[in-house]
């Protein structure tokens, strides 16, 4: 992730805040669901394979552009890992027609704003801008997609920014350091097991030819999706891609990650030492990837256990037991299978082991005894809520398409969401417990702190 300056924060404030009184309207429909969610839309492939999603809004004067790569870190190999996220960062750095730090500098100058992230599964990059700059937009991102300069100069400087970034984020940082062991004490096939910033020694070594290599074969127009959301003309929206976009060639489709983590047959543990003033436990079961029906289920179990303060691990272990500051429960969706993670920070005078037992008790009563009807319906409406609001702009629009395009492999699977939500039964959050939260399938992170040792 790229943190923008403070200037262009501010020059699109009023955009962005007016975008959020954006509703779906647009050209040619690809369906609406039951509770309103349109996507009108009009899906155009480009013969380079570049998928090509636009979706018109006149709401406001504002558009958002972004490009979803189907790469991330699970795609990388032993040598090469953090080289997606080097690469993200590298794309901001020249290309044939705009040079070193000009992308942001132009854009910013026209009022826009421009960010991008880096996760295990996907790559985006991302621009909202007004109306009047989508032709620059298109020329500014289709530069870098088709001419990225990779000079061996901003090479070696931008490495030394990642380096950097890694060394706040997870060598230097308690959190950090605990969820890097756990991904790699949970996983011990799988590409998931490493960090998305990389390892080290991997930056400290990497080689041009490695960047180059990854770039292009990751980079193309057919590894790609193209979403344009906002106040445009379609058809004259598509002209510009094509005469910009259309001539940049495919490559030979990357292959699929084959690697599949085999099934784990105990507990695993590991241990922290870092200087803190908390103990602090990271646990994590293997969960389902995003494809599978229980992905739901598991959905409304973490509202129920983590979403507030009415929560049950909130109730349990901050405001009941006492043995913990604070406490949570996630699962990512992710292309393959999954950590569900649980996180909580011991209270002083209590230990590691307190809180770890708490959860565990959470975790079987729900396996026990189930959940209530109150808590279900509660938690579904969340779930809802936050959807519905996470359409609201034609940023959220856009992200929301290029993620489930990656995730799913087709974004029209937003249209089924809801229902999906809507369908879980009280004694499916019980039966995901019951399968997911075994004992052999746990890996337990401590924290213990350095000053404790002394």
């Amino acid at each position: 992730m790229r943190y923008p300056d403070a200037p262009a924060r501010r020059l699109m404030a009023p955009l962005l805040a007016a975008a959020v009184l954006c509703a779906a309207c647009g050209a040619v429909s690809a369906g609406e669901n039951s509770a309103g969610i349109k996507l009108d839309v009009t899906v155009t492939t480009l013969d380079n394979g570049l998928k090509v999603v636009l979706m018109e809004d006149h709401s406001v004067p504002v558009i958002s552009r972004q490009t979803f790569y189907r790469v991330g870190s699970r795609n990388e190999r032993p040598g090469i890992t953090g080289v997606s996220h080097f690469l993200e960062h590298m794309m901001f750095n020249g290309a044939e027609k705009y040079g070193p730090k000009e992308f942001d500098r132009i854009l910013e100058s026209n009022g826009g704003y421009s960010n991008a992230f880096t996760s295990k599964d996907m790559t985006a990059y991302y621009e909202d801008f007004a109306s009047d700059v989508l032709e620059l937009a298109v020329d500014l991102d289709s530069d870098r997609m088709r001419s990225l300069a990779l000079d061996p100069k901003y090479i070696v400087s931008e490495m030394g920014v990642v380096m950097e970034e890694r060394r706040l984020s997870i060598d230097n940082s308690v959190n950090g350091q605990m969820y890097e062991e756990l991904y790699s004490l949970a996983y011990k096939s799988h590409p998931y097991l490493w960090p998305v910033l990389g390892w080290m020694s991997d930056l400290e070594k990497m080689e041009r030819g490695d960047v180059v290599e990854y770039f292009t074969t990751y980079y193309a127009p057919n590894n790609a999706v193209l979403i344009v959301a906002g106040d445009f003309d379609t058809k004259d929206a598509m002209e510009l891609i094509k005469t910009y976009y259309g001539g940049i060639p495919s490559q030979e489709p990357p292959g699929p990650v084959r690697t599949r983590e085999p099934g784990q047959l105990g507990e695993r543990r590991a241990e922290v030492h870092k200087t803190a003033e908390l103990e602090q436990v990271l646990i994590g079961y293997h969960g389902p990837e995003v494809t599978a029906d229980d992905i739901y289920a598991l959905d409304v179990l973490q509202e129920i256990l983590s979403g507030g303060r009415s929560s049950r691990l909130y109730r349990s272990l901050v405001r009941d037991l006492g043995v913990a500051v604070n406490v949570y429960g996630y699962m990512s969706w992710q292309i393959d299978p999954g950590l569900f993670i649980f996180g909580t920070q011991i209270k002083p005078d209590h230990t590691a082991a307190e809180g770890e037992a708490a959860i565990y008790a959470v975790l079987d009563g729900i396996a026990e005894s189930g959940i209530t009807d109150e808590e279900l319906i509660r938690a579904k409406n969340v779930l809802e809520a936050d959807f519905v609001r996470s359409m609201q702009t034609v940023n959220g629009k856009a992200r929301k398409i290029g993620r489930y395009e990656i995730l799913f492999g087709d974004y029209r699977e937003i249209l089924n969401i809801q229902e999906r939500y809507r369908a879980v039964t009280a004694g499916e959050v019980q039966r995901v417990v019951e399968r997911y939260f075994k004992p052999e399938a746990r890996n337990v992170v401590t924290l213990i702190p350095k000053r404790k040792r002394d």
